[in-house]
């Protein structure tokens, strides 16, 4: 059985005063794909950002390779192999692919995939056809792949990624099952909030359903489709 990367315990968050996240315990293997699934609201990405330390408030304890990382600023967690995709993207528009994926490089690091702008082309062939395009020029699904290589650029060992087949075209939808599989196969470990059944269980070996703020059960992505379907969640 391969290696424990991530594991959480009795994680809560707050945003302010409201308490959005209680209790939640779940763990990820080197080179596993893990859904969070719930709808909108349960606190699937929440649950990112206290993992990534963008959540002000939070308690409980979070190890990636064994080290308590809880105290840890984003950027610390990010040299040590987290990386993160938020759901907004947040690609620099006047910057080219390029320039964009340069912004996410770091050094090669023990356990994880080295990778290159060559590399990654190959990986995002659309992105390989416009090296020099403007990030503010290209689709929804072209940009979602550059905000995903880019935090590749980090050569990261575990990837959190918030919700990649939102509002992006059904032929970048089954791009992006293909991506993830690669990486896969690459040995990163991935953590994906995703509300697309379909695409859950294109990509994904279990998952953990969400509902406010709770883990409320786990296992394959087509058993937590027959649990929501029968507690109507």
């Amino acid at each position: 059985m391969s290696q424990c990367l991530l594991q959480v315990q009795g994680l809560h968050g707050w945003y302010a005063d409201a308490h959005i996240l209680f209790g939640l315990d779940l763990e990820i293997r080197a080179g596993e794909v893990v859904a969070l699934m719930g709808r909108n609201g349960a606190g699937k990405s929440t649950t990112l950002k206290a993992l990534m330390g963008l959540l002000e408030r939070r308690q409980g304890q979070i190890r990636l390779a064994g080290r308590d990382i809880g105290k840890l600023a984003p950027h610390q967690r990010a040299r040590l192999g987290l990386g993160y995709v938020p759901e907004d993207r947040r690609i620099f528009t006047e910057l080219s692919v390029l320039e964009n994926l340069e912004t996410g490089r770091q050094p090669p690091r023990p356990g994880a995939p080295h990778w290159t702008p060559q590399a990654l082309f190959e990986l995002f062939p659309n992105l390989g056809a416009m090296p020099q395009r403007l990030g503010g020029r290209m689709s929804g699904g072209e940009q979602q792949m550059l905000t995903i290589a880019r935090t590749l650029m980090g050569n990261p060992r575990l990837l959190l990624l918030d919700e990649p087949s939102e509002g992006v075209a059904p032929v970048i939808v089954e791009q992006m099952a293909a991506m993830i599989q690669e990486l896969k196969r690459s040995g990163i470990a991935i953590l994906l909030c995703e509300q697309n059944l379909h695409f859950a269980s294109l990509v994904c070996d279990r998952g953990y359903l969400l509902d406010q703020g709770r883990i409320v059960a786990a296992g394959t992505p087509a058993s937590l489709q027959a649990h929501q379907q029968q507690s109507g969640l």
